[in-house]
């Protein structure tokens, strides 16, 4: 019988060990002025213009919010030019020139935590929205649109799970901000009003586990427990965290909030921590190379840094004369990109450089591994056929939407079917039929 795959490598191990680079030295930041969330964007400065790190240099505009663009170093604006962000789109980005000095802005103010005390809900959601906060588990969502929510939380979870290989950013923050991320967290707590904490990691990382209850001694008067979770794939997806962390199920296109469970990223709580304490925007990032194709480095980087100069600081390609594949994010939901000509984004962690291997498709062989592996339980085989077919109604029928994108249907292929690519061209197509 053909067995539910569940376990996948994920590499980690090495990339852990390798040493922190924190890079300042880029000569250019570049800052998308549209992401996809924000298909429009406008900017607030002009050519010539001197800024400072925190300083609001434009806004994206999405279809029902609004995202501040901040400076992430100080410097002269210089100019625009077209990048490719992380979802592997080129987008037109405003160039600023570091003068090195890292001089802050005037409006980046540090809070006493007895001003912090008297916050309400509606300091929260401001503060989260000035800052531009937004989900940096990978989904981009803007923070403070989650702590208006006018259900009733008795939960707030913070998702450590990292589940996706290759990636380790969520990992470092935890080992060495653990107060940062208990903090956060707990100011998620005050502001949604809710009385427990949960912090979900992987229980195969034990020091993890180890390292946040030490920390978790320095705050007695909360209910905030770290819950060990299961090591498979896709254990990280929001609706699983939940249900492994706290017992709770929530329905697959229901929002947590109903059930009175809020999760945000342990990174996502680490931003609102800085937010809320010293009135700073996202500015850093852990970043990762890794791969067969590159030279492997672990880098923390500001936002807005082009990803070529972290390869040639890491110590460029390996093999040169092989085409390289290169992977933005995970190896399971990650994005191909053409080109190295990239800039790091809020939700941008990891690049993946690999060797190319071409490999052709054979035909499917009905072994069903996608469907038994499938953790929304639809059919990727008969949703790829209707996508020939360009059979609107059966692809509804056969409930395309509810696709995760977490490549497992592609990966347990015998056949090296692409069929996640398909359920996206799914998606895309019913897309155009609204």
């Amino acid at each position: 019988m053909i067995a539910k795959t569940r376990i996948i490598p994920d590499g980690k191990k090495v990339l852990k060990k390798l040493p922190l680079v924190h890079y300042l030295e880029a000569p250019y930041l570049y800052y998308p002025m549209t992401n996809q969330r924000c298909p429009e964007g406008e900017t607030c400065v002009v050519f010539g213009q001197f800024v400072k790190v925190g300083e609001v240099i434009g806004t994206r505009k999405g279809a029902f919010f609004e995202q501040p663009i901040h400076a992430t170093v100080s410097g002269e604006v210089v100019g625009y030019e077209m990048k490719y962000d992380a979802s592997g789109q080129k987008v037109n980005c405003m160039i600023v020139k570091n003068d090195y000095k890292y001089e802050v802005h005037e409006s980046v103010k540090t809070r006493t935590d007895e001003e912090i005390l008297n916050f309400t809900k509606a300091d929260y959601v401001e503060i989260a929205k000035n800052a531009g906060l937004v989900g940096l588990g990978g989904s981009g969502f803007p923070t403070y649109i989650k702590l208006n929510t006018k259900a009733e939380i008795n939960i707030v979870l913070a998702n450590g799970v990292e589940c996706e290989p290759k990636l380790i950013s969520d990992y470092e923050l935890m080992m060495n901000y653990p107060d940062e991320l208990i903090n956060g967290l707990i100011y998620a707590m005050r502001a949604l009003n809710a009385k427990t904490g949960i912090i979900a990691v992987k229980k195969k990382y034990m020091e993890l586990v180890e390292r946040i209850n030490f920390a978790l001694n320095a705050y007695p008067e909360y209910d905030i427990q770290v819950v060990p979770v299961g090591n498979y794939y896709p254990q990280g997806w929001e609706l699983e965290a939940i249900k492994s962390a706290t017992g709770i199920v929530v329905p697959q296109g229901k929002l947590p909030a109903d059930y009175g469970v809020v999760p945000f990223n342990v990174s996502t709580l680490q931003s609102l921590f800085h937010a809320v304490k010293y009135g700073l925007p996202v500015l850093e990032r852990y970043f990762v190379i890794s791969g067969d194709g590159a030279v492997n480095k672990s880098f923390k980087i500001r936002i807005g840094t082009p990803i070529h100069n972290l390869l040639e600081k890491a110590g460029g390609y390996v093999d040169t004369h092989i085409p390289k594949t290169l992977i933005m994010g995970g190896p399971m939901m990650g994005t191909n990109l053409p080109s190295d000509d990239i800039i790091s984004t809020h939700t941008a962690t990891s690049l993946i450089v690999q060797n190319t291997v071409y490999s052709d498709e054979d035909p499917c062989i009905h072994c069903a591994s996608c469907v038994y592996s499938c953790p929304v339980q639809i059919q990727p085989v008969q949703i790829m056929n209707a996508v020939k077919a360009k059979d609107k109604d059966f692809l509804k029928t056969l409930s395309v939407n509810k696709c995760i994108e977490c490549g497992l249907c592609s990966f347990v292929c015998p056949s090296k079917i692409h069929l996640t690519d398909y359920m996206r061209q799914g998606k895309r197509i019913l897309r155009q039929g609204e």
